[in-house]
């Protein structure tokens, strides 16, 4: 059971989007908070990140920026540069003007809506993985091959992106976590065997009813300590993040599948249709059909 690959798979909706964009100096972008995640790719030339709160982000060619929360922030070629446009579907690729040639890669990832997941709460507003030679070659490489996709459309592109946009995300939270020294927060819960191990046995079986004990015994270490390192890594304790990932489980089963309510019941701990119910309109505020409902409408939309 791979923690991550399940992680993101649990927590993402739809497809993801991005495009090319190319600008002259001046110039200046605004990108209002999106529901999901966002990345800038600096493919050619430099500019600066405008947080709403904090120091102005340098990016140079090869950065990376990433958004876990979809925050807003402004992009310009030079600071002090007034914003002239808004992020918004439709608008021109390039546009032209006297001054440098700036190329980005933008985009955004979908996010399942009212639950979050520790993993990304964890991680700042905004993580910066600037291009050093010889760090993260696989984040490299993912970024020449989206670049060259959406640059250059072939036959397959429309297959090949989203695929590529998924590694990308992949690769960016990879290269994070081996930028985190420290090894705390979910950093270190891919350094801490024992986590690794009660994760991962969540992860494979959220039908079971499991005890702290129990998961303690899968890795190898007493109760106490399990519990202990559990809280300092995940953020919350193993029972929490147990039902936690029952309810996000619940909402990828119920938008991904017709499995009936009962069988998804079941599937995540639940002997009773009514119980389950009841946990899951806690934390979505919606009942499981009426979830599924609107999020069948969402998919219509989005089509």
């Amino acid at each position: 059971m791979d923690i991550l690959s399940e992680t993101i798979a649990a927590i993402r909706t739809g497809n993801p989007a991005s495009g090319l964009f190319i600008r002259h100096a001046p110039w200046g972008r605004r990108y209002p908070k999106v529901p999901g995640a966002g990345f800038h790719v600096m493919l050619q030339g430099s500019c600066w990140v405008l947080p709403p709160d904090g120091e102005p982000i340098a990016m140079g060619a090869g950065d990376v920026l990433f958004m876990p929360r979809g925050e807003n922030h402004d992009l310009v070629d030079a600071l002090g540069t007034p914003i002239g446009e808004v992020a918004a579907p439709g608008e021109p690729r390039e546009i032209a003007g006297p001054g440098a040639r700036t190329v980005l890669v933008c985009g955004a990832y979908e996010l399942g809506r009212q639950r979050s997941h520790p993993l990304l709460e964890d991680l700042p507003e905004f993580i910066h993985l600037p291009a050093r030679p010889g760090r993260h070659p696989a984040l490299r490489s993912a970024v020449d091959l989206l670049a060259g996709e959406i640059a250059e459309p072939r036959p397959g592109t429309d297959a090949v992106i989203p695929a590529l946009l998924d590694t990308l995300l992949l690769f960016l939270l990879r290269a994070w976590f081996d930028e985190r020294a420290d090894s705390t927060g979910w950093a270190g819960v891919f350094q801490d065997p024992a986590v690794a191990d009660a994760l991962r046995a969540i992860h494979a079986a959220p039908e079971k009813a499991w005890t702290v004990p129990e998961l303690g015994a899968v890795a190898g270490v007493s109760r106490a300590t399990l519990a202990r390192r559990f809280l300092a890594t995940v953020g919350e304790p193993p029972l929490s993040y147990l039902t936690r990932w029952r309810m996000l489980t619940a909402a990828r089963l119920l938008r991904e599948t017709d499995t009936p309510l009962a069988g998804v019941a079941r599937k995540v701990g639940y002997q009773s249709e009514f119980a389950f119910a009841k946990a899951f309109k806690r934390e979505y505020g919606l009942a499981p059909g009426q979830y599924r409902r609107a999020e069948d409408q969402l998919s219509v939309i989005a089509v």
